[in-house]
């Protein structure tokens, strides 16, 4: 199943993005491409402290495997990345995984959470939407605010498409040692599967 659908493209056209494109991103978001986060899975403690230190999350305090997931605005998962066996930045998974090598078009937003600062990486012509930064003010301005609650009311939906890779029990209890050789495959099919299922969003 992996090598069949390892044959298929998910990632989609511009005209593609703009006819499935849900209302809600048409007045303001309507340049959106991708909308991209990450996520990490449990994995099974190894026995080496050495390796056992790479994998290492401080984020959730144990050993596990991270992956950058990216969904089209219609909620059509569209970027998957292998998992990495290491405590690896957002910056560093999205330099590292092929995400920078898309064929993206002039004028396109990658939306993102504040923890990406990754626009100094993206193609030329392609912008990065994220959260305003609070920085050295005490409080953001009421643009601010609504600007922030928009786009968290946009990027909920990418953790929903993480969350139904998830809903495979494959991912119910602590990945072993013994499938480390063939995850990677099996997050990628997982993913593929959702794009068959349900849509997330309704256009």
């Amino acid at each position: 199943m992996y090598l069949k659908f390892g044959q298929v493209s998910i990632w989609p056209n511009r005209e593609v993005i703009r006819a499935t494109m849900p209302d809600s991103f048409k007045e303001k978001y309507s340049c959106t491409r991708v909308i991209i986060n990450c996520t990490e899975i449990r994995c099974q403690m190894p026995s080496s402290l050495l390796l056992n230190s790479k994998l290492f999350s401080s984020y959730k305090n144990h050993v596990t495997l991270k992956g950058l997931v990216g969904i089209a605005p219609s909620g059509a998962i569209t970027f998957i990345s292998q998992l990495y066996s290491e405590s690896i930045s957002d910056r560093e998974i999205v330099e590292q995984s092929g995400f920078l090598k898309l064929e993206f078009d002039n004028g396109d937003t990658v939306m993102a959470d504040k923890g990406f600062t990754i626009e100094d990486l993206l193609p030329l012509g392609v912008t990065l939407n994220i959260p305003p930064f609070l920085g050295s003010n005490s409080q953001m301005t009421a643009e601010d605010v609504i600007k922030t609650q928009e786009i968290a009311s946009i990027r909920v939906h990418v953790e929903r498409a993480i969350n139904k890779i998830k809903n495979f029990h494959l991912w119910d209890s602590v990945v072993p040692l013994s499938l480390f050789g063939v995850v990677n495959q099996m997050w990628s099919v997982c993913a593929f599967l959702c794009n068959i299922q349900d849509p997330l969003i309704s256009t």
